[in-house]
């Protein structure tokens, strides 16, 4: 592939580039590590199974959430899908305009909205998870299955490190204030 560097190269690259910086390589090197097999297996099933089907890979994800949770609230399908309320918006009414979701009213409270698959949704889940896991199961072919669960054990540790004290590292971080917001890249218009 032209211009693709090969992740021995980067790693040299990078190595060259930091020198003498007091940085903890250790840690850098599997946060890395980490971020480039997430997206490498991202592209590879995007690429094979996804495409296929018509989806991305935040599309999937939302089928995935509503066909695990059943008929979860729009709030919690984008924190499961790590996606923002507005992102799931625009994805669920494009999965709703290919007939595989449906939007409902909550019955308890009409300001909320539960999403659940339709049966042709329902149909396209049960036909491309198993298409999906024989992708998982390529990706980590060079891995044991015991070092496929050592792996999914260490992953689950940064997870939790995150979830349950990344909170408290942001206010620490930001002397107690909230982030600023979120800016799109765009440079603003004068």
């Amino acid at each position: 592939m032209s211009g693709h560097r090969s992740i021995e190269e980067t790693e040299q690259a990078v190595r060259a580039k930091l020198g003498d910086l007091p940085l903890r390589r250790e840690q850098m090197a599997a946060v890395a590590g980490l971020y480039r097999a997430a997206a490498a297996v991202r592209q590879h099933v995007e690429n094979s199974v996804l495409r296929a089907a018509e989806l991305t890979w935040t599309s999937f994800v939302v089928l995935w959430v509503v066909w695990i949770r059943g008929e979860p609230e729009t709030r919690q399908v984008a924190e499961e899908a790590g996606i923002s309320k507005g992102t799931l918006t625009g994805v669920a009414r494009t999965l709703q305009g290919r007939g595989l979701l449906e939007r409902k009213e909550h019955p308890a409270d009409g300001r909320l909205a539960l999403l659940a698959l339709t049966p042709e949704g329902e149909r396209l889940m049960a036909r491309i998870v198993p298409e999906f896991n024989a992708e998982e199961v390529f990706v980590t072919a060079a891995l044991s299955d015991d070092e496929a669960e050592d792996l999914a054990d260490l992953l689950r540790r940064v997870v939790l490190q995150v979830e349950t004290r990344g909170a408290e590292r942001r206010l620490e971080l930001l002397d107690g204030q909230d982030p600023p917001p979120r800016r799109s890249g765009r440079r603003p218009r004068h």
